[in-house]
């Protein structure tokens, strides 16, 4: 390597690193977690913002009443589901898929399940990719100051997953009914 390429590689290689340390540690770190129901696997892969003293739930709030809203921050939050599944009552295919909210003051959140599975947080994929969506009554809770995605109740075959910040929480419900084959 000739010394002009030598001194390039070594300057870009401290500009790199002085603009990563710069920036610091991600205001959201990233999360994952995983819950087997009967014979499938579910995992969500999503980032947790911090709510910081910040109005969450309003209509002037970080999240807006009756807005889409993706449940996490920089990539879309995913979810996928080894084997077929219900999700509060409807069939989704195995495959994995982004995850959306319409929270709403004093009436059920929108639920949807975005067969555009790999997006940033922003734009919402739009209608014309939706899988499923579900109108789901969301609850008060303790506060939970990051956002937090996991499984209060697992039972043989079904299991409940709350995706909770603040003070809101939404219990999604899901049924697995995958049976292995008979063995021969």
């Amino acid at each position: 390597m000739s010394k002009r390429r030598a001194a390039l590689a070594m300057f870009v290689s401290v500009a790199l690193t002085s603009v990563a340390a710069a920036q610091g540690y991600p205001f959201s770190q990233r999360g994952s977690v995983g819950q087997s129901v009967a014979f499938t696997e579910i995992t969500v892969r999503y980032g947790r913002p911090v709510a910081r003293g910040r109005t969450l739930f309003a209509d002037s709030g970080l999240v807006k009443y009756g807005q889409v809203w993706h449940p996490g921050a920089d990539s879309a939050t995913r979810i996928s589901f080894s084997h077929d599944v219900l999700v509060e009552g409807r069939p989704i295919p195995a495959g994995e898929y982004s995850l959306w909210l319409v929270p709403r003051d004093g009436a059920p959140w929108t639920l949807i399940l975005s067969s555009a599975a790999h997006v940033f947080h922003t734009p919402y994929p739009g209608t014309s990719r939706d899988f499923a969506r579900a109108e789901i009554v969301a609850e008060r809770a303790a506060h939970m100051e990051t956002l937090a995605i996991y499984f209060p109740v697992v039972l043989r075959d079904e299991a409940v997953m709350r995706i909770h910040w603040g003070e809101m929480a939404l219990p999604v419900r899901i049924k697995a009914p995958w049976r292995p084959p008979e063995a021969r």
